[in-house]
């Protein structure tokens, strides 16, 4: 029986690239001179250290950029956490790396597929949702409406057999 798996998942190495081409420009641009900015990557966690909320704001655009070049989606970060101040007039920021899909979006998933009215079915198997059909057109049907409803975070679709 034909299926597919909905994933979410960053290219981690593409990431960590990012991370270091960030940490080389923050080096070597005059504005963060003397500062002590700095990107660090622990497995799914960056941690952004800075002198002032201005100089995060400056380290997250050069990372995002550099993320965009590596063809990362930047739906990717989670930047829901706050900037938090720490010792010596110092702040952060840690923002996690989405990995697996979440409870909520894989239940909004299956709910938008069989309301969907295909002849497929949705099975949430830990972080990922497999979705089965009898027709592969079927279950093309099922990706376009899957990345229609879902916009806000980067599916994509692994494990396809027929």
């Amino acid at each position: 029986m034909p299926s597919f798996d909905t994933v979410l998942e960053p290219n981690l190495v593409e990431v960590r690239n990012a991370v270091d081409q960030t940490s080389k420009e923050i080096g070597t641009r005059f504005d963060f001179k003397g500062s002590s900015a700095k990107v660090e990557l622990k497995e799914k966690e960056l941690t952004v250290w800075a002198d002032s909320d201005f100089q995060i704001g400056q380290v997250l655009d050069i990372l995002i950029a550099k993320l965009t070049k590596r063809s990362v989606d930047i739906r990717f970060l989670d930047r829901s956490a706050k900037i938090e101040k720490i010792g010596g007039d110092k702040v952060k920021q840690l923002i996690t790396v989405k990995n697996g899909i979440d409870s909520d979006t894989a239940k909004k998933i299956q709910t938008f597929v069989k309301q969907s009215k295909l002849k497929v079915q949705a099975a949430i198997q830990g972080d990922v949702v497999r979705v089965t059909g009898a027709k592969r057109d079927d279950l093309q049907a099922a990706m376009a409406l899957i990345r229609k409803e879902i916009a806000d975070a980067p599916l994509s679709f692994t494990n396809f057999r027929d």
